[in-house]
């Protein structure tokens, strides 16, 4: 399984996930460099967020399975006038990623010294530790 890159965040996340008791292995999973969601196994299909029951095709035989840490970035922006509790971390950028294994996801964008965001990008999921848990974002890869 592959770990994702871990980037050390500084205080507590401004908005935490709302954790229940089905998606609590997502997090824990993540806190430790897991990417991974539900997969029907009546369809085949991965779903993200993780969900207990398929939208695809209504079954309720999942199961947990990896998702590919590598996309493309689709689109992206820049926010600059956040909303108040986002409001000490601006500007920063959201983008929305199409991860190699068909996921449509939206995230925080990691920015780096000379990245230039673009869309068609490649990009990789990777982990922001903040002390209170993780939340996911995608950084530009090295070409």
């Amino acid at each position: 399984m592959t770990q994702l890159f871990s980037v050390p965040a500084t205080g507590r996340r401004a908005y935490p996930p709302r954790v229940s008791a089905f998606t609590q292995p997502f997090w824990e999973g993540l806190a430790r460099g897991r990417w991974e969601t539900t997969c029907c196994e009546a369809c085949g299909r991965q779903t993200f967020p993780p969900r207990p029951v398929c939208p695809h095709c209504w079954s309720d035989q999942v199961r947990w399975s990896p998702l590919s840490p590598r996309g493309t970035l689709y689109s992206w922006t820049r926010v600059h006038a956040a909303p108040a509790v986002f409001a000490p971390e601006a500007p920063y950028g959201l983008g929305i990623v199409d991860l190699d294994s068909g996921i449509r996801l939206a995230c925080r964008l990691l920015d780096a010294p000379g990245v230039r965001w673009r869309p068609g990008m490649a990009v990789e999921m990777a982990v922001l530790q903040y002390e209170d848990g993780p939340l996911f974002a995608a950084r530009a890869v090295a070409s």
